[in-house]
């Protein structure tokens, strides 16, 4: 038996805004991670043009009040800004003690790329540690306030950027920090990628009773700030990948529309652990498909449950280690 995937009617040309005409969103509470540039900043200003009550939760707080500043001129309203490391399990927790009443939307888009092998001052390899595990603790601290907001507007969503990427490789289970294998920082990439995928997966199963469902997205390929840390190897990459016709560059605007889709869409405001890409929900593409003939589905290892649950036990683990 085969299940119809979700579709929308946007596409891989749609902007955020196109999501959003005519969507009110006033009285909705909601945080957007690294949100003081790129994707982050552009689905920031497109959420408070809407009408909601948006934070911009990032490292570089001077960054951020420039970003809030150019959304209020833009859109008439200021979004709060609050200081984020997610490398850095204090900030992550100093971050969730502050915050105070009901969550409606978690945004988790911070993300970094490295150029060579990096760890946080705990030993953790740094795009893993930053992207997902951050990411993973941030959520789980904010779970109760999710629960409230999903109380109160009959439901509350998290989206978790993923990307390409995760087609390169799965999580490895037995060596996540690249203690014994040999270090590639796309792989590494690649990695927590796929991890960011299986958190919705599983956090949906857990906290779909509570009215809480999270979806990955896919925003496409985007000039941001992410690229400057690439290496020469990183970049050919990725201009071959873009001379071969994998995929097409999009502006910041259309890189979002997937994000808003998952955030506010009625097609997934009852359902979660699904993958997006172009504004609608990606076909599965099995583990041994080359990225070159399925640019734009997702992978079989970043939707599997058993998978998706192996890696929460471990994230767990992980960040009770980090906090000792």
């Amino acid at each position: 038996m085969t299940t119809s995937l979700i579709t929308t009617p946007f596409t891989a040309e749609s902007t955020a805004d196109d999501v959003l005409a005519g969507v009110d969103l006033a009285g909705l509470r909601a945080v957007v991670t690294g949100a003081s540039s790129g994707l982050g900043a552009e689905t920031a200003r497109a959420l408070c043009g809407a009408g909601a009550e948006v934070v911009l939760a990032v490292r570089n707080g001077a960054a951020g009040r420039d970003t809030a500043d150019g959304i209020e001129r833009s859109t008439g309203r200021r979004p709060a800004v609050a200081p984020l490391d997610l490398a850095d399990p204090a900030s992550v927790a100093a971050f969730v003690a502050d915050w105070s009443g009901p969550l409606h939307l978690l945004v988790n888009n911070a993300g970094v790329v490295t150029a060579g092998l990096e760890r946080t001052p705990s030993g953790r390899e740094l795009q893993f540690a930053t992207n997902h595990l951050g990411h993973h603790a941030l959520a789980c601290g904010l779970r109760r306030a999710l629960a409230e907001g999903a109380a109160q507007r009959g439901g509350a969503r998290v989206v978790v950027l993923s990307s390409t990427a995760h087609m390169r490789a799965g999580v490895d289970f037995d060596d996540i920090d690249f203690h014994a294998r040999e270090y590639d920082p796309q792989i590494a990439y690649a990695q927590s990628k796929t991890a960011n995928a299986l958190f919705a997966v599983a956090a949906t199963r857990r906290w779909a009773d509570d009215g809480i469902v999270a979806n990955a997205v896919n925003p496409g390929g985007i000039v941001t700030g992410l690229q400057r840390h690439f290496s020469a190897a990183q970049k050919a990459s990725l201009d071959a990948a873009h001379a071969a016709g994998y995929f097409t560059y999009k502006t910041v605007g259309q890189g979002a529309a997937t994000t808003v889709v998952a955030a506010v869409r009625p097609e997934f405001a009852r359902t979660g652990g699904h993958y997006l890409d172009d504004c609608q929900e990606a076909y599965t593409v099995p583990d041994e498909a080359a990225l070159a003939d399925h640019p734009h589905g997702v992978k079989a290892w970043a939707l599997d449950p058993a998978a998706a649950e192996r890696l929460w036990h471990l994230s767990d683990d992980l960040l009770a280690d980090r906090t000792r």
